[in-house]
């Protein structure tokens, strides 16, 4: 069963990591590379979408709430409604960077910059 936003009410993390996220125009702009979790209120705190890099080198990493990502299964790819070069100009860093902190500096950072829906409020 999906909910509203296209996703299963349960999916295996290996499912997700790797996956493609594509914009409105079906453009790939990247792929998810991580989900990061937050342990204290068990809700998944943003997903990883790494671009940009060549074998690994040069990558950047894109936290990108949860809820901006919706999965379509003709595409097989995650679709989100900002193009490549609103993600390209959003906060990105380092994957250890990211969750420095308990990742809460990212976590406001990028839920800002989307203007997506706090889930800890």
């Amino acid at each position: 069963m999906t909910t509203t936003s296209g996703h299963t009410r349960a999916i295996r993390a290996n499912k997700v990591i790797g996956t493609t996220v594509r914009n409105a125009a079906g453009e790939s702009i990247g792929k998810v590379e991580d989900v990061i979790l937050d342990k204290q209120s068990n809700n998944i705190m943003f997903a990883v979408v790494g671009f940009g890099g060549f074998l690994g080198m040069g990558e950047k990493y894109h936290p990108v709430p949860w809820s901006t990502l919706n999965y379509d299964d003709a595409q097989n790819a995650y679709i989100v409604n900002f193009t490549k070069e609103q993600l390209q100009a959003a906060p990105a860093d380092t994957l250890d960077e990211l969750t420095r902190n308990d990742g809460s500096n990212y976590r406001n950072r990028t839920f800002d910059y989307y203007k997506a829906p706090r889930y800890w409020t």
